[in-house]
This record gives C-alpha cells, structure tokens and sequence, in this order.
C-alpha cells in the first residue's frame, strides 16, 4: 500500500477541512457584523432609518464609485487611480481565476468564463505593485504614517500574501509545493480576517456609506463627495 506523501496530506487538509472550516468562520463572522451593526443602530441611534433616502444614496454611490467622482478622489488623483484598480483586480481575479474555478468544477460542478492566463499574470502584478504603492506611501507620507499602527501593515501583508504565493505557485518557482500550501493557507487567513478586522470595509462599505449619504443629502441638504 502507498503511503500518501506530506504534500498531499497537507494538501488535502488545507484545501478540505481547513477551507469549510475557514468559510464557515466567514460566513459567521459576516453574519455577526452586519447583524451587530444594526443592533448598536437600533440601540443607539434607533432614528436613523426616518431620514434614510434612497436619492441621497444612490446619488452618493454615483460619485463615489465613479473614478475623480468626489472632492477627495480628485485631490489625490494617483491614489485614487491605485485604489480603484486595486479593488478591481482584487474581485475579479479570486473569482475568475482559471484554478479556482476549476476546483470549484470538480468540487460543485459549476463554471463560468475565466481569465486568459497571461490577463491574469498581469492583474496579478498588478495588485502586488499596488500594494508595494500603500506601502511605500504609508512609510513616507508624514500624515499617513501618523495614522498607521503595526496592524496595518499586517493587512497590507496579508492582502497582498495571497497574491504573490499564488503568482510563485502558478509559475512553479523553486519549492512548489511549499508556495502552493502557503497560497492555499494565506488565501483562507485574508478570508478568515475579512469580518475581524479593518478589512470589515468589504461588508460595511455600503451601509456606512447610506447613513453618511443619507445624514448629508437628506438632513443637512449638503453634498457628500
């Protein structure tokens, strides 16, 4: 009888067990977050949903979301172009990346279209230079640094992690089987960290983002953006 090696048992718990258990700690945590926003709303500020307008916060959305939609996004024109890119590459590529979605194939017998592979090597780059970019802005811009404690550059690390095991991995630099492990697992830690840390902007943007429309376009009748 063959005895499984160490890579396929580490394989096999990372990308079984480990993954449920991190998308369950996901999914919980969502849960918790979004639910434990409403009960401090209901709690402490119970008025909230009167004002709440939709126009205000569609008309919001519309300049947020847009690229040099708002004062801020204009003022600092290279890091708004860096942050857009960023969070687009940052959805698309886990989503439409052509081995995720061939797990997703054999596990659940679902597809969809995927990344030409060179698109992706290149949204991959893409988003390591990005983060290389916050960072070096975070060390050298006086009021950013100000601001930023150790656990931000823990983020960023663990933001930019996944990506850059992944790019080692699908190109099979010395020590492939280490790299694909470690992509695996810091994949499932950026997921695990989404509900518990400052990376929560992912669930929490568009509800902050309607009080904030809602408090400035509906009650002060002024502009957000």
């Amino acid at each position: 009888m063959n005895t499984p090696d160490t890579f396929s048992v580490l394989f096999d718990f990372v990308s079984g067990p480990l993954l449920w258990a991190t998308v369950i700690v996901f999914i919980a945590g969502t849960i918790y977050r979004i639910g434990n926003l409403f009960w401090l709303a209901n709690r402490r500020e119970p008025f909230v949903y009167t004002y709440l307008s939709l126009t205000a916060i569609l008309r919001s959305l519309a300049h947020w979301l847009v690229p040099f939609g708002t004062t801020s996004w204009r003022q600092h024109p290279a890091l708004t172009v860096v942050t857009f890119v960023f969070h687009i590459c940052l959805v698309l590529l886990p989503i439409f990346l052509t081995a995720h979605v061939v797990m997703l194939n054999v596990a659940w017998g679902i597809d969809w279209p995927t990344l030409p592979a060179a698109v992706a090597d290149v949204l991959t780059l893409v988003v390591i230079a990005c983060c290389a970019f916050f960072l070096v802005r975070r060390i050298t811009q006086p009021e950013v640094r100000y601001l930023t404690t150790p656990s931000d550059y823990v983020l960023l690390g663990i933001a930019a992690a996944p990506f850059i095991t992944g790019f080692l991995a699908y190109h099979q630099w010395a020590g492939y089987n280490f790299w694909l492990i470690l992509h695996i697992l810091t994949g499932e830690l950026m997921l695990v960290a989404i509900p518990f840390t400052r990376l929560t902007h992912m669930l929490l943007a568009l509800f902050t983002r309607s009080y904030l429309a809602s408090e400035f376009g509906g009650v002060r009748m002024a502009r957000d953006w």
